[in-house]
């Protein structure tokens, strides 16, 4: 949203004027004169209050025409959790049988405040949640490999079996000793130049990579386990890192390709639409007719379009390459403005790989 009101408007600026850190993620400020938009503690030359607007997120600056600053980089830092979240989250890493306490937080100067309120924000759940769900999934991998039920509740620092069942029904949809054979989806999240997304991967590969403001993610959720009878949990795997190792290289621009494994549920024809975008070289673009054409089914235009805004996998199946019959740039369920970035990216780096 455009701040319009005089009195936040001031408020903004001068905060903007002494880099408040609190600031951080609450307005995103667009500078008229070089159409480049900014977080609270930009280093940059100040601009003058007539040549400035506030938005309250970084998508409606990009939507209005700015560019991310390359020197705050607005759309990665306002969003990167900050360092006492970062060091929460390694130690549930490095023990994800535990259950991390407020108390064991502040022993590690980690404020248990900061901690939830940022889960809350960026995640939708507390702390406590994440870290359930982190646990169950180490116990549902543990048991899908032959171990003990009453052993695995245990060591994952339940103290009854009860409750350890109770958590891991609601959370895996079945009972341990039912859910052997099961899947699970796990999701996480990670932050790119154009703001954070959501990875999801099975055990088979990367089964949905979206921004976390795009629009029906959660009908996308609720869609991905139905077709995959499975629940989604926080967690990684290894394909998960994978991706975002990836990801990271594509947006240096060092990656042109993607080697990470997927798992695509959708019907046939999707399949086959779904392929077809992956052939798009990088850094080039084809349109919905050509794309048609390409599965020699040429009056399939409006079902094509239909199948690429059905891809839940953004770049790495990169329908962001598809554009009008006319050139013109045509709708991406990131945003225009991601998608405008996304091929100027491309074109960008690719004669320098």
């Amino acid at each position: 949203m455009l701040i319009t009101q005089e009195e936040k408007i001031h408020e903004y600026y001068q905060a903007l004027l002494e880099r408040k850190e609190n600031f951080v993620g609450i307005f995103f400020v667009g500078v008229k004169t070089t159409s480049i938009f900014c977080i609270a503690t930009c280093r940059a030359r100040k601009p003058k209050l007539k040549n400035v607007e506030f938005y309250t997120s970084f998508k409606e600056a990009l939507d209005n025409g700015y560019r991310p600053c390359k020197i705050c980089k607005p759309t990665e830092n306002a969003n990167e959790a900050p360092a006492q979240v970062e060091k929460a989250i390694q130690l549930i890493k490095q023990h994800p049988k535990e259950k991390i306490t407020d108390a064991q937080l502040r022993e590690q100067d980690i404020s248990p405040e900061i901690v939830r309120r940022w889960f809350n924000k960026n995640y939708g759940m507390t702390f406590q949640a994440y870290q359930r769900m982190y646990r169950i999934n180490t116990a549902f991998q543990e048991l899908k490999k032959g171990k003990n039920t009453t052993h695995t509740a245990f060591d994952t620092g339940y103290e009854s079996l009860s409750g350890f069942g109770y958590t891991y029904k609601k959370l895996i949809g079945k009972s341990p000793q039912k859910s052997i054979g099961d899947r699970v989806i796990l999701i996480n999240r990670l932050t790119t130049p154009l703001g954070p997304m959501f990875v999801c991967a099975t055990d088979k590969g990367i089964c949905l990579l979206e921004f976390v403001d795009r629009e029906l993610l959660e009908t996308e959720f609720k869609d991905l386990q139905r077709l995959l009878k499975a629940n989604i949990i926080v967690g990684e795997n290894e394909h998960i890192q994978q991706a975002k190792k990836e990801l990271a290289e594509y947006f240096e621009g060092t990656r042109t390709q993607f080697d990470v494994q997927l798992e695509t549920p959708g019907t046939d024809f999707q399949n086959t639409v779904w392929s077809v975008l992956q052939t798009i070289p990088y850094g080039k673009t084809t349109s919905y007719q050509q794309e048609a054409e390409s599965i020699n089914n040429p009056k399939a235009v409006r079902a094509v379009a239909s199948a690429n805004g059905c891809n839940r996998i953004a770049i790495i199946i990169p329908c962001h390459r598809v554009i009008g019959k006319n050139g013109n740039l045509t709708g991406y369920s990131g945003g225009l403005e991601r998608k405008r970035w996304l091929l100027d990216h491309e074109s960008k780096h690719e004669n320098k790989i």
